[in-house]
């Protein structure tokens, strides 16, 4: 039975909305008449999600709602809720909007006859395809909860590690926004003004003066300019990184980068152990499994010697032979996978490796806010001193601008 979103007026012409479900159009409008509502639009909801790009069901569910849905969903599971039921508590527990309907809309398609993996997978936006892959996974093997938890602890880490890169970047964003901006006030407001004084006395300006003079002119006069380049050059190569060829020169040169190369190198090692660890729990083939890991990756690179490892191990080839061949990915992580492979643990080795890459990018990205946050204090303290010192040189002076002996 589909679920279909419906906009209907009461007796006092107030608006009424919400999602019910029914077999056909004409039988929701029957009902809504009969709870005395006059039915203004019925739509079957995945009929609308697929026609109108600008629906909320196209925004998908945030990450964090997806991860504690799944937790909640897990639990409900674990406990031998059914399926439908299990999807109707969630429904009435969800906080918004867009997590109710689609669970309602779920259930439906769950309730006419199709997996859940299939019903997923109406919207796909919400539910990744490793998430589909994995929950149908689940339903063939009976192992619905436990790949339900693991998908859930999967996703609160992902949540988790997000949170603490953006904790950890916070700060040198603001300290460099901050710098721009005074700077940009000093040159284009305060240093005008006061330099002009002292330009208007005549005489001979120390030189620190003279570069602060044709600097601050340069950025009154040029300084649009200099922004309409600067946003044409972003558009510019945003569209250029949509060509594979550029968006792979480039990777490979972030790649190249001195400790923020190692760092997004750890970063996509452990999404592709974590990635590889949940679809080996949930019983997906190694070279399916290989093909959701290298879908999660940012790095072309990367994506590019997953897909020659696929190739070798679909000729018979050890998964651990094939990433060392590539010569892109961790030592560490091959000899753990290597060490699963022979020990026939390869999830908990996954698991091990995947830890193991994030703490290692997190020390990484610690180092390098530890690099940063004083270089960029620095700067900005010569900029300020420099500022500073060219206007106080001509007021040490000003006898000798005044003509006085």
């Amino acid at each position: 039975m589909p679920a279909f979103e419906y906009q209907a007026l009461d007796g006092d012409g107030r608006t009424h909305k919400g999602v019910v479900q029914g077999d056909t159009p004409k039988s929701v409008r029957q009902g809504l008449r009969d709870r005395g509502l006059v039915p203004l639009n019925v739509v079957e909801v995945r009929e609308r999600a697929a026609r109108n790009v600008e629906d909320y069901f196209r925004r998908g569910i945030r990450p964090a709602d997806l991860a504690l849905l799944t937790r909640q969903w897990a639990t409900l599971v674990r406990a031998g809720l059914p399926l439908d039921e299990a999807l109707s508590a969630l429904g009435d527990e969800a906080a918004d909007k867009t997590s109710r309907r689609m669970l309602i809309a779920v259930r439906a398609k769950v309730m006419e006859g199709r997996t859940l993996a299939e019903s997923l997978g109406e919207f796909p936006d919400s539910f990744p395809e490793l998430y589909r892959a994995a929950v149908s996974a689940g339903e063939q093997s009976g192992k619905l909860d436990t790949v339900l938890e693991r998908l859930a602890q999967f996703l609160e880490e992902r949540q988790a590690l997000g949170r603490k890169l953006l904790a950890a970047l916070i700060y040198p964003a603001l300290l460099t926004l901050v710098a721009f901006a005074v700077v940009l006030g000093l040159m284009t407001y305060v240093v005008p003004q006061v330099i002009g004084v002292f330009a208007d006395m005549g005489g001979t300006l120390p030189w620190p003066t003279r570069v602060l003079m044709a600097t601050s002119a340069a950025f009154e006069f040029a300084g649009p300019y200099l922004a309409a380049i600067a946003v044409a050059a972003l558009i510019a190569f945003a569209i250029a990184l949509r060509q594979a060829a550029v968006r792979r020169a480039w990777h490979a040169l972030l790649m190249r980068v001195p400790l923020l190369g190692s760092m997004l190198r750890a970063q996509d090692s452990a999404r592709f152990a974590r990635t590889l660890s949940i679809a080996t729990s949930a019983s997906v083939p190694l070279l399916d499994a290989l093909k959701l890991g290298a879908a999660t990756l940012s790095l072309l690179p990367l994506r590019e010697a997953i897909a020659q490892a696929s190739s070798r191990v679909r000729e018979g080839g050890s998964l651990a032979r094939a990433l060392g061949e590539s010569g892109q990915f961790p030592p560490l992580l091959i000899r753990l996978v290597g060490i699963g492979e022979k020990s026939g643990e390869l999830e908990p080795m996954l698991d091990h490796a995947a830890h193991i890459q994030e703490n290692q990018m997190q020390t990484r990205l610690s180092a390098l806010i530890a690099v940063l946050e004083p270089l960029l204090i620095v700067m900005m303290g010569g900029v300020v001193l420099f500022i500073v010192l060219a206007i106080l040189l001509p007021i040490f002076g000003l006898n000798d601008l005044l003509g006085q002996p």
